[in-house]
């Protein structure tokens, strides 16, 4: 009988690995496709059909191809990466969140183990574990969903299971003294100056397209009021104006308990308008100039400088094309130049 279970065990792991096999072969070609496509929209000869492959679709494969061994920040990164520079394919291991140039001296694991192990493996780095400590015990409590960690010095550090929001952007709010990010699907304001463990601030969810960058529209004319422009990945930028008013009678009691009170993302007015035909990469307001800059991947609008009116009104604004896009941009003053 021992004899049986060994073959049949062995015949699902041969299964197991021709599975995988497949799965990758599927997955390379998904990513080869995507940068034929890449490349086509940055010598403007593409022409959108139903085989265009977006984010959705690019998230729904994966997971459909590798199930659960993936996690959304690795798909999303991987993504981002293949989209920012198609001429360099990212290594497969990385939609894994392994990375080949980060193994630190250690000897690569095996082919198996990298196939069977890879969404079991996470290393977390911790402050409070010094360079030099070791750690001498490690506990998991299934209950709580916690990993609690003895070092040989005496520190005591407990890990959460849950894994942390993907923070893309963040930024200074200087009338309501507010620190702002986003996140995928949320906006974080952090009140960095409350002493107070249950009211650290406010989350307005939520949104439904993937931010990925924030700044503030610094302008004096209401202390009572800050103003910021955020980007998401489907190429609209938002407006969004925030009043110490809005703290106060927008707050969700459904969630008044948590650390963080939740506004309701539908209570705000916030105009938007589609400017890019890509990712929005960064968004800057320059006060010297009245006037926002975003920019793009995108080969067509590649950078966008103009009014903010422009969210609310739609009239025409000013774009710049750029050949495989803009990645970031700055502006001086001295020279009164835009730099790309």
């Amino acid at each position: 009988m021992s004899g049986k279970k060994d073959r049949d065990k062995e015949s699902c792991t041969a299964l197991e690995l021709i599975d995988f096999k497949n799965a990758l072969e599927q997955f390379q070609n998904l990513v080869e496709k995507m940068i034929i496509q890449k490349t086509k929209e940055s010598s403007g000869s593409y022409v959108k059909d139903d085989e265009e492959i977006d984010y959705e679709k690019f998230h729904t494969t994966v997971r459909t191809l590798f199930g659960p061994a993936v996690k959304d920040q690795n798909v999303q990164a991987f993504f981002r990466k293949v989209m920012s520079n198609p001429d360099e394919m990212p290594e497969w291991l990385e939609i894994f969140g392994c990375f080949t140039g980060e193994s630190g001296g250690m000897s690569s694991p095996s082919k198996e183990s990298m196939v069977l192990l890879v969404s079991e493996k996470r290393q977390i780095t911790h402050s409070v574990v010094k360079r030099k400590d070791v750690i001498k015990g490690i506990v998991k409590v299934p209950l709580l969903h916690y990993t609690i960690t003895a070092s040989q010095r005496g520190v005591l550090t407990m890990f959460s299971k849950k894994d942390p929001t993907w923070i893309n952007e963040c930024d200074f709010l200087p009338n309501l003294k507010y620190v702002v990010a986003v996140t995928e699907s949320t906006v974080i304001l952090w009140d960095y100056k409350s002493k107070e463990s249950q009211s650290d601030g406010f989350v307005i969810k939520p949104m439904k397209n993937c931010l990925l960058c924030v700044c503030t529209v610094t302008m004096a004319d209401n202390l009572a009021k800050d103003t910021i422009l955020m980007g998401d990945d489907k190429g609209y930028v938002y407006l969004l104006t925030i009043t110490n008013d809005d703290f106060i009678m927008k707050q969700s009691k459904a969630e008044k308990e948590s650390q963080f009170k939740v506004l309701d993302s539908e209570s705000f007015d916030i105009p938007k308008r589609k400017l890019h035909d890509d990712w929005v990469g960064k968004i800057r307001y320059f006060s010297a100039l009245k006037c926002f800059g975003s920019c793009s991947t995108d080969s067509i609008n590649s950078f966008i400088l103009d009014d903010i009116k422009r969210l609310e009104d739609h009239l025409p604004v000013k774009e710049f094309s750029v050949p495989k896009g803009v990645n970031a941009f700055t502006y001086c003053g001295k020279a009164k130049v835009i730099v790309t």
